[in-house]
């Protein structure tokens, strides 16, 4: 079931009108001066062929627009450019990562952006275009670098949760107790969801480029330099992704390497007490065996054999002790 669908139209800079509905999206774009933005929600095949019959939009990008999870990708089409990116939002756990997919036309005097689920990024999205109303007189381009600014200021905020985490369970593998079950599942979802979002950003990357190339005429020399900040924003991102695999192989590697320490240090523990625990064993089995022998049956015998077990297993505790063995 289709959302309501969100409208705005611009005329000069100005926001002239917002709220209205398909039907009257040809009223709006009459006048040359006019950009509007169109947003979809869960949108129905026939509000979508709708607005491909009105706005001429390629088949295969309502597709793309109408099926899951497509790459981060920019689409060149006749009459209109078509991108995909993915917003990132984390839980209170960083291996819960909630991903929204938002699908852009963009045309010379219009933007149509559809997604799936009620995203708040949407809001945010507006929000971010009313803050900066001096340059709404840059139309298509304007909304265009709203939503990615949005978008990619949520990866580092995904960023900055992934890297606390792995500085916390950094600290936590030198800990003298091992890390339970619940918290090495909690490390593995990390970890997914640290390899998912690295698959994310990079093709992002290059779609904020391909954004930015001066034959597609997207971008005005004016807000360039904005969509500049954007790509270094993206840079940023993934060079902080690259790090936080390298770091987090750093910390497999520790990992098993501690536990391989500790297992090694318990089997000198056990080896030791064994070897000492054997010695009395040894004794009393040769001085219980039922043949005659010096001190047979006699009491300096016992005081004998309890004076070699103590002086020897006296002696490998110091050993071992000197070893660091115990």
């Amino acid at each position: 079931m289709s959302a309501p669908t969100q409208t705005r139209a611009y005329r000069n800079g100005e926001l002239i009108a917002e709220g209205f509905t398909l039907d009257e999206l040809s009223e709006q774009l009459e006048d040359d001066s006019t950009v509007v933005w169109v947003d979809l929600c869960r949108p129905s095949t026939g509000q979508l062929q709708l607005l491909a019959t009105e706005l001429g939009l390629h088949e295969l990008a309502v597709e793309d627009a109408l099926g899951n999870r497509q790459r981060p990708k920019l689409d060149q089409y006749e009459s209109h450019v078509f991108l995909a990116c993915h917003a990132v939002e984390l839980g209170d756990c960083p291996g819960r990562m909630t991903e929204h997919e938002v699908d852009t036309f963009i045309g010379k005097r219009w933007i149509v952006t559809v997604h799936k689920n009620d995203a708040a990024i949407i809001n945010e999205v507006v929000a971010r275009w009313d803050r900066s109303p001096t340059l709404a007189v840059h139309g298509v381009s304007f909304l265009l670098w709203g939503l990615l600014d949005v978008v990619v200021d949520g990866y580092f905020e995904a960023v900055d949760r992934l890297d606390a985490f792995y500085d916390e369970m950094s600290e936590g593998i030198f800990e003298d107790r091992p890390l339970d079950r619940s918290r090495q599942r909690e490390w593995f979802e990390a970890r997914q969801a640290l390899v998912h979002f690295h698959r994310m950003v990079v093709p992002m990357r290059e779609a904020v480029s391909s954004v930015m190339r001066r034959e597609r005429e997207l971008v005005p020399e004016a807000i360039y330099p904005y969509y500049q900040d954007v790509y270094d924003h993206v840079l940023r991102v993934t060079e902080s992704t690259d790090a936080l695999r390298d770091l987090v192989a750093t910390i497999v590697e520790t990992n098993l390497s501690l536990r391989d320490y500790r297992q090694n240090q318990v089997m000198k523990k056990v080896t030791s007490w064994a070897a000492i625990v054997a010695v009395p064993t040894l004794i009393t089995g040769f001085y219980g065996m039922n043949v005659p022998y010096p001190g047979y049956a006699l009491t300096w015998g016992v005081w004998a054999s309890l004076v070699l077990m103590v002086v020897v297993s006296a002696g490998l505790f110091v050993t071992f002790r000197r070893r660091d063995w115990l």
